[in-house]
């Protein structure tokens, strides 16, 4: 797959809050999906702390709107790929040759800790302490979207991320929920922390709402279970609105009915459209964290939540929930919303005061914390425990 090396992006230092214990990260991350946006917002909280970060990127390689937003992050280090992901079709090549780049480019960097935002090279010989997030896997995907166990062909699969975890450092998750479906599939996990995601408030101009139903996510990922609000459309007063791509990683279009696609759309336009949006809904099957809801409770969007327990964890309280196969239940809801103006303003009001907690200053904070947490001993240790998956 197509490597740059003349692609890195070196920029001039940001201001920095002064903090102890400095440290120089390689971090993973992928373009395809939520990883993206996290890993943007930490990077930039950690360079804030006075931390240097290399951001090695994989899944495709950055778009110009993606290169634009990770040389606005001044002191971001970028080194861009588009190796496969170790969940895409035809992966396992790249994943072997992505390993081999990233312990080049560690070999280069020099860092202090390795964090890895990806599940497919957890064991291999790192120079650094190794701490992986969990952000979401194919095991408990597919157990949430199909109700019944992956099938064999992702045996290899399960058994390279089961390696890759155990000989981790530290194992995080964003929500205890992910992290006790992490310790269901490839556990026991020795040593592991629940850190939230966190995102910036976003910086639209006020503007009036307007009558609409918004959603957003991968319309070809069934954990996002778009499906369902194109089957409630019909029965809503209120258009329903839906951004993101629209074009799976195997080239594969997406059509829904009902609802008015709004494409993918950059950070800063979809925050104009969730200022503009009085209910967010997002029904999800599979939602380890929930980044967008995020980004629609900080605009103070009354939210529709899949009852799941990783979105109960974090908006139990703020949100309206329906089970995920309850399209009656759904349209009650919004219609409910719809129809109840000081109700809609209430919920919208408890899901902005809930999105106060998720900042990513306090994301890096919990982060610096696990880097010192981790032992520098480790540093150096041998590649036969690593490839393994033996616990030291």
């Amino acid at each position: 797959m197509a490597v740059d090396a003349a692609l890195v992006s070196r920029s001039a230092p940001a201001r920095v809050e002064p903090r102890a214990a400095a440290r120089r990260v390689l971090m993973s991350a992928d373009t395809v999906g939520g990883v993206w946006r996290y890993a943007l917002e930490l990077c930039r909280a950690l360079i804030a702390r006075g931390h240097e970060v290399a951001l090695a990127t994989m899944g495709r390689m950055p778009d110009r709107a993606q290169r634009r937003e990770a040389d606005a992050i001044r002191g971001l280090e970028l080194y861009p790929s588009g190796y496969r992901l170790v969940w895409m079709d035809g992966a396992w090549g790249d994943v072997a040759t992505a390993g081999e780049w990233l312990l080049a480019l560690a070999a280069d960097v020099r860092p202090d800790v390795v964090h890895l935002n990806d599940l497919g090279h957890g064991d291999l010989p790192w120079p650094a302490p190794v701490l992986i997030v969990g952000h979401s896997c194919v095991l408990s995907w597919w157990d949430a979207v199909h109700r019944a166990p992956a099938p064999p062909e992702w045996s290899r699969y399960a058994a390279h991320v089961r390696r890759g975890l155990g000989a981790a450092d530290l194992v995080v998750a964003p929500t205890r929920a992910m992290l006790a479906e992490l310790q269901r599939f490839y556990g026991p996990l020795r040593r592991t922390r629940v850190i939230a995601n966190g995102r910036s408030r976003p910086q639209a101009p006020a503007c009036a709402r307007e009558p609409m139903v918004l959603s957003a996510g991968r319309l070809w990922d069934e954990a996002k279970n778009v499906g369902a609000l194109a089957a409630a459309a019909p029965r809503v007063p209120w258009p329903v609105r839906v951004a993101g791509p629209d074009r799976a990683p195997d080239g594969a279009r997406i059509a829904l009915a009902n609802v008015e696609l709004l494409g993918t759309l950059d950070a800063a336009a979809l925050d104009g459209w969730l200022a503009r949006a009085p209910i967010y809904a997002l029904p999800a099957r599979y939602e380890p964290f929930g980044l967008s809801v995020l980004e629609a409770a900080q605009s103070g969007c009354a939210l529709v939540l899949g009852d799941v327990p990783s979105l109960r964890e974090n908006w139990d309280g703020a949100a309206a929930f329906v089970a995920a196969d309850d399209v009656d239940r759904l349209v009650v809801e919004l219609n409910r919303l719809i129809g109840d103006d000081t109700r809609r303003a209430r919920l919208g009001a408890a899901a902005r005061r809930r999105a106060q907690r998720f900042t990513p200053a306090a994301m890096a904070a919990a982060y610096a914390d696990a880097y010192t947490a981790l032992d520098p001993r480790h540093r150096g240790a041998d590649p036969q425990r690593r490839h393994a998956g033996v616990a030291p």
